[in-house]
C-alpha cells in the first residue's frame, strides 16, 4: 500500500518564535531562497527547528562537508522575526499538506502573520526591476495602506500556485494568518542576486530587519561580469563561425 506524504513541524531549540513567520522557497531564479539565506547567514539567528518530510524524495544539502536539513526555523535576535527556508523543490500536489502542516504549527506559536519572498520569471521591462506585493486584506491593512504605509505597488495580475498559492488561499479563507508576498521579477538560469537584494530591501521596508548587503552585491557584481564575458565569447564565436561558411571566390585565381 502506498504512503501517503507527510510534513511534520518540529522543534529542536528553546527560543520562542517570533510574531512574523517568514519564508523562503526554492524556486525558479530562487530569489526568495537566496534572500532567506543570506539572511540567515548575515544577521544573528538560532535555529530553533525543521520540517520533517516524510514518504516524498528528499534531499540532504551540506557545505563544508556538514549536512543540514532542507526546510529550517530561525529565531532572529533582533526582530519579531522567525525564518523558514525551504531548499527542496515541492511537487505542486503536496503544497496543501505542507501549508497544513506549517500553519498548524504556527498557530500553536502565535504567529499573527505571514511574509513570503518570492522571484518569478515573468516578462517585464528594466525600469520594472522593482518588488511588488500580494496581500490579503488583513496584511495590507498592516503595511501599505493609509498613512506610514510602505511605498510598494500592488502586482497587477497573475497567480500563485505551490507554497505560495497554498498560504494565500488559506489566509484568505481565515484559515491562516495575513498573509502577503514580496515578488520581484527575476532573470533565469539563476541564482538571480540582484533580485535578491531588492527583496532584501524590501523586507527591511515592511519589518524593519536590517542586513549588510555587501557581500551579496559583489556577488551579484561578479556574476553580472561573467555573462558579459559570456556574452562577448559567444559573439566571438558567432563571427569566427560566419568567416568559415563564408564561399571562398577562387573566380580571378
Amino acid at each position: 500500500m502506498a504512503r501517503e506524504p507527510a510534513f511534520e513541524v518540529r522543534e529542536t531549540g528553546d527560543v520562542t518564535p517570533g510574531e512574523t513567520l517568514l519564508v523562503g522557497t526554492a524556486g525558479l531564479g530562487v530569489a526568495g531562497l537566496t534572500a532567506t539565506d543570506y539572511l540567515v547567514t548575515h544577521v544573528e539567528t538560532t535555529q530553533v527547528g525543521h520540517v520533517r518530510t516524510r514518504n516524498l524524495p528528499d534531499i540532504t544539502p551540506f557545505s563544508d562537508g556538514q549536512p543540514r536539513r532542507p526546510a529550517r526555523l530561525y529565531s532572529t535576535a533582533e526582530s519579531d522575526v522567525t525564518i523558514l527556508i525551504t531548499e527542496l523543490f515541492l511537487p505542486v500536489t503536496v503544497s496543501d499538506l505542507w501549508a497544513e502542516a506549517v500553519l498548524e504549527w504556527a498557530a500553536e506559536r502565535g504567529v499573527t502573520e505571514v511574509t513570503a519572498l518570492h522571484g518569478a520569471p515573468f516578462p517585464h521591462q528594466p525600469h520594472e526591476h522593482a518588488v511588488y506585493h500580494v496581500a490579503t486584506d488583513g496584511y495590507r491593512e498592516r503595511h501599505f495602506d493609509g498613512e506610514g504605509g510602505a511605498d510598494i505597488e500592488p502586482l497587477a495580475g497573475g497567480f500563485f500556485d505551490g507554497i505560495i498559492g497554498e498560504l494565500l488561499s488559506r489566509s484568505l479563507e481565515e484559515e491562516g494568518p495575513p498573509t502577503g508576498v514580496l515578488v520581484t521579477p527575476t532573470h533565469l538560469p539563476g541564482p538571480d542576486f540582484d533580485a535578491a537584494i531588492r527583496l532584501l530591501d524590501a523586507l527591511e521596508t515592511v519589518h524593519g530587519v536590517e542586513t549588510d548587503e555587501s557581500e551579496l552585491r559583489g556577488r551579484a557584481d561578479e556574476m553580472e561580469q561573467y555573462y558579459e564575458e559570456l556574452a562577448g565569447r559567444m559573439q566571438t564565436l558567432r563571427e569566427e563561425q560566419a568567416a568559415d561558411d563564408y564561399p571562398n571566390d577562387r573566380m580571378y585565381m
